[in-house]
């Protein structure tokens, strides 16, 4: 019985280790029915701080344009939400200037930084101009989050293009959102402290878009109280221009 005791123990603890590894093993296959759709893993991912998952559709639009006639390196390249994406006379308002226009209407500041590695770094600009921020203070953002904002995109395009100038174009007043005029100063002066420190332009199209009440000019805009008209353009070309590089 000794001989067998030897025998039988070993096999007996062999055994129950490999119960032990079976039921410590991979765990249950997820059924079915609980995969992720296909659909949802071919989306893009957006993350938490992005106002919209909408701006795919333009981030395609915008490669295929490219694609079909790349834009030239080294240009100046605007970006922002609706006011440059509506300018259609961009290239005529700055002739000579390798102008490109990437503006994506209802896009807030953050967007354009989380867009940075397809509508800027592909481009090589020599000088980024983004209108951003107006959407964001409507959107119940704060001044001091804006400014965060701005901060954000000077170093993510910094990361990838050291030697890109930027430009920030000030909050604009419009009718519709008179209400936002203070804390769109607030916002304006914090920014422009901000881009002085980190030796980006400052453009303030705030002033000049005032009427001799200190309310936005209702003559620069288009019906609905908040996009340019033709005036409108014509003074931002006018302020702007001389920022060119």
């Amino acid at each position: 019985m000794p001989f067998l005791n030897t025998v039988r123990l070993p096999l007996i603890a062999a055994a129950l280790a490999a119960l032990l590894a079976a039921c410590a093993g991979s765990p249950p296959t997820t059924p079915a029915t609980a995969a992720t759709p296909v659909s949802a893993k071919e989306a893009p991912r957006i993350p938490e701080q992005v106002s919209s998952p909408a701006w795919e559709a333009d981030m395609q639009r915008f490669e295929a344009a490219d694609a079909q006639s790349p834009p030239p390196r080294g240009g100046v390249l605007f970006i922002g939400s609706s006011s440059i994406r509506f300018w259609d006379t961009l290239a005529q308002d700055f002739p000579g200037v390798p102008v490109i226009n990437r503006g994506f209407g209802g896009s807030e500041l953050r967007d354009s930084t989380w867009y940075a590695d397809r509508i800027v770094v592909p481009y090589a600009p020599r000088q980024i101009l983004i209108y951003a921020g107006d959407n964001d203070l409507d959107a119940g953002r704060t001044p001091q989050q804006l400014h965060a904002d701005f901060i954000a995109f000077v170093e993510r395009v910094r990361r990838d293009l050291p030697k890109t100038r930027i430009a920030y174009i000030s909050n604009k007043p419009s009718p519709s959102r008179a209400q936002l005029l203070s804390v769109q100063r607030e916002a304006n002066g914090l920014i422009a402290a901000e881009a002085k420190r980190l030796g980006v332009d400052y453009i303030d199209i705030f002033t000049p878009m005032l009427d001799a009440s200190g309310q936005p000019d209702e003559s620069l805009f288009i019906e609905d109280r908040l996009h340019l008209n033709r005036a409108g353009y014509v003074i931002w070309q006018r302020v702007i221009a001389p920022y060119l590089k």
